[in-house]
């Protein structure tokens, strides 16, 4: 059994269509306001689902309060806040939603529309762009996934439904998607809640929002890759290419306890002998893509950590408005690329043929990949892999989950 790696710590952060109705538990003495983070990943977000679902049969009292999701967690994310049901059986749906996913339900893969946006975008490339339309958005056409979304994510009136019924009965506070701003080069979260506790600091704005598809069609667009999508007059890409700090999020709306799963698997999991072959184009952008949507949860989660240990010097009267906040981060130990790559020959040929040309097979791992490998074996591999990283430290989550609030004693 493989262990999971976790991250736990206190930190500090400043306080700035199923018809089964929901029956959320009553608050207790000790309740702690629980927030769950989904990071991006492309398909590798199939594995937060593994991992959730093994929670949710361990630990059937939890259920997060706010939900933020970047990326393809956003998917998850709107699915889980909008769910009317239990716990356990919005992660089954969920679960189900991912195992229903093919590429082809994802981005369209035929001869046809691939080689036609291969020869556009090569055309505008090698004539300066004389040739070549000059308004092909992305490199695949996405229309199969937008057309997936609004079967399993319901909408009534412009929003999806199941949010706005979770929010007034107290299911959850508040979920929030993130988006990248390609005019502004911000980032933006788009939160629907009841208290509708906004904000507008650094590099992270938030904006109140009735949650669409589209919202998450934005979060979730692979820049390049994924054609942008439009936002109230403005084209945002995926949540997670200018976000520092993918926890402020969660923290802004006032979490004090905070559940992260990332899909990057911990230093040291993939370690290879030998002389490595010249990187190829397909394995500097898996490298860049990491680099963008899975190392900063990280880098985020350390540098809270030091202000922990900097901050428990100082008396709480001393604060100055920060407040403590438990982090748990949850990763596989398994380097999902190296996965991906003994799956390859799954995609469909035409995408597999001009992939081809930009990658090495020599190279072991195949980041880039792994996170546009839709197809359901490796989705479900995922998913399997998940439930068992997170059954190998299941106590020590349960005793992360359930601890009362610090500074509160058992009656």
């Amino acid at each position: 059994m493989r262990p999971v790696a976790v991250i736990v710590g206190r930190v500090f952060a400043l306080t700035d269509s199923v018809p089964k109705m929901n029956q959320p538990s009553a608050p207790t003495a000790h309740s702690v306001r629980q927030a769950l983070v989904l990071s991006g990943g492309g398909a590798r977000a199939a594995y937060q689902v593994g991992c959730l679902r093994h929670i949710a049969k361990a630990i059937p009292e939890y259920r997060p309060k706010i939900l933020t999701g970047v990326s393809a967690g956003a998917i998850n994310a709107v699915h889980l806040a909008a769910y009317r049901g239990d716990w356990s059986e919005a992660v089954e749906r969920l679960r189900g939603l991912w195992l229903g996913l093919d590429t082809n339900k994802v981005y369209h893969t035929d001869f046809r529309h691939v080689s036609m946006r291969v020869l556009h975008w090569g055309l505008r490339l090698l004539s300066g762009g004389r040739f070549g339309r000059g308004d092909v958005r992305g490199m695949v056409d996405t229309s199969p996934l937008e057309h997936f979304l609004r079967t399993h994510l319901i909408e009534q009136d412009g929003r999806v439904v199941g949010i706005d019924e979770n929010l007034q009965e107290a299911v959850i506070d508040a979920v929030a998607i993130i988006t990248t701003n390609y005019a502004s080069g911000r980032s933006e979260a788009w939160v629907q809640s009841v208290n509708e506790d906004l904000w507008q600091k650094g590099q992270l704005t938030s904006n109140s929002a009735a949650l669409t598809v589209p919202h998450v069609l934005a979060s979730a667009a692979l820049p390049m890759f994924f054609p942008a999508i439009s936002l109230g007059g403005q084209w945002h890409g995926d949540g997670g290419i200018r976000l520092s700090a993918p926890l402020s999020p969660a923290m802004h709306l006032g979490a004090e306890r905070i559940l992260a799963v990332s899909p990057r698997a911990a230093d040291g999991a993939h370690t290879h002998s030998g002389t490595e072959p010249y990187p190829s184009p397909a394995q500097i952008a898996g490298v860049l893509l990491n680099s963008v949507f899975l190392d900063l949860l990280d880098f985020d989660a350390l540098q809270m950590q030091r202000i922990n240990e900097l901050l428990e010097q100082i008396a709480p009267a001393q604060w100055d408005g920060f407040r403590p906040v438990e982090v748990m981060v949850l990763r596989p130990q398994e380097d999902l690329g190296e996965l991906a790559r003994a799956h390859e020959l799954g995609l469909p040929k035409a995408f597999r043929f001009f992939g081809q040309g930009l990658e090495n097979k020599r190279e072991p791992s195949a980041d880039a990949l792994s996170m546009v490998m839709f197809e359901p074996e490796y989705l479900s591999l995922l998913m399997t892999l998940g439930e068992q990283d997170t059954a190998a430290r299941s106590e020590e989550i349960r005793d992360f989950l359930l601890a009362p609030r610090k500074g509160d004693s058992h009656d």
